[in-house]
């Protein structure tokens, strides 16, 4: 299961852009707080057990300064007490930004570029996936499957956005 909070355009992208590229981290704030206000009857917060940031390669990490994706997680941990781990999901390879690659190239980009860490961090748990923008898919669907592969339960997703 996905969920976004708006789609990808007017003041969402703006704010998003600002945040993830022109170090505006304090945007982090309320952005976190509409995704941790999302009433979808299907999402159901008290089944989560762990909330997992999808993870930047480090090289990609001390460019930015921050994950996004980190700093949205905590936001929603603080409201509705879900442990954020942010360690056992990592980025091994570096990749091309994915902005502006095709699906096919999106899929080909990402193989193999995420690893578990430990697996007995996520064996049997139910985990929310958090990212800022859900484009194709492929990212969280490159991070869930491997998740599932390592043992999660069940893995559902988060974002601010989505593309229309």
């Amino acid at each position: 299961m996905a969920r976004a909070i708006g789609i990808y355009e007017g003041w969402i992208a703006e704010t998003l852009s600002r945040f993830k590229y022109h170090g505006a981290s304090h945007l982090a704030v309320p952005l976190g707080n509409l995704m941790a206000e999302c009433e979808d009857p299907d999402l159901f917060w008290s089944v989560m057990d762990t909330l997992i940031p999808v993870p930047l390669h480090p090289h990609r990490l001390r460019e930015r300064g921050f994950n996004q994706s980190l700093l949205l997680a905590r936001q929603i941990s603080r409201r509705h007490s879900i442990p954020v781990d942010f360690l056992t999901l990592e980025r091994i390879r570096m990749t091309v930004p994915q902005v502006d690659l095709s699906g096919a190239e999106r899929k080909k980009n990402l193989q193999g570029a995420f690893r578990v860490r430990k697996k007995e961090n996520i064996r049997q748990k139910h985990i929310l996936l958090v990212d800022d923008v859900f484009t194709t898919g492929t990212t969280v669907g490159e991070c869930s499957k491997v998740l599932l592969q390592a043992g999660a339960k069940q893995v559902d997703v988060i974002t601010c956005a989505r593309a229309r």
